[in-house]
């Protein structure tokens, strides 16, 4: 196998992939391998995890770098004009205070808002898919109808949060903090398989999508 077939394979791609594909896999395969998704106490998996980022983003890097170089060498831009350039992934500011602002009908999918202050924000109808919200503070936001397909909510703050008819699902919410919080209606199953993680969440006072309150 040639170094640029290892290349593509670590993305996940076949050979010849576009560099909007490569992007796209990029930032899909670090979300997957995000650290703060994995305990931090399990080291071997840590390991892991920084092991894969480096591989991800050397390959990302070099095909990039492939990619641009053949570009540049059919048609050169003025000396002037700067191409807008991808940097490597790195952990955003955690200290934005966002609470109380109005995100209704967004689009934040696949944005990373971890440790962000969302408290009492309006989420309402945003689409949140696939967004990284560890540790983020949702306490006494309006999340209903929002679509939360595969968020990470790991120790979110969602206490007395509204999740009425907000789609959960493959969102893992696990240890987080949803005492009080309002899931009427909220999309969680598929049948009877329940399709959210919700390993160490704290329930107490919830209600449920059954309308039941969690004891």
């Amino acid at each position: 196998m040639s170094e640029l077939e290892r290349y593509y394979r670590i993305l996940e791609l076949e050979p010849g992939a576009t560099l909007e594909e490569v992007n796209q896999a990029y930032k899909d395969l670090v979300f997957v391998w995000h650290p703060d998704r994995i305990p931090k106490e399990n080291l071997r998996l840590q390991q892991k995890a920084q092991d894969k980022l480096k591989a991800i983003n050397e390959a990302r890097d070099k095909l990039r770098s492939l990619k641009n170089k053949y570009q540049t060498s059919t048609y050169s831009p003025p000396a002037q004009q700067k191409q807008p350039q991808e940097t490597t992934y790195q952990p955003v500011q955690r200290n934005s205070d966002l609470s109380g602002k109005d995100f209704s009908r967004a689009n934040l999918s696949n944005k990373d808002l971890s440790g962000r202050n969302l408290s009492f924000a309006n989420l309402s109808g945003a689409n949140l898919s696939d967004t990284f919200m560890h540790k983020v503070n949702l306490r006494g936001a309006d999340l209903s109808e929002a679509n939360l397909f595969r968020a990470n909510l790991l120790l979110a703050d969602m206490r007395e949060a509204n999740l009425r008819s907000a789609n959960l699902i493959g969102a893992d919410l696990s240890g987080a903090d949803l005492r009080g919080a309002d899931l009427t209606g909220a999309r969680i199953r598929s049948g009877d398989r329940l399709l959210v993680k919700l390993i160490g969440a704290n329930l107490a006072g919830a209600i449920m999508p059954d309308g039941a309150i969690h004891s």
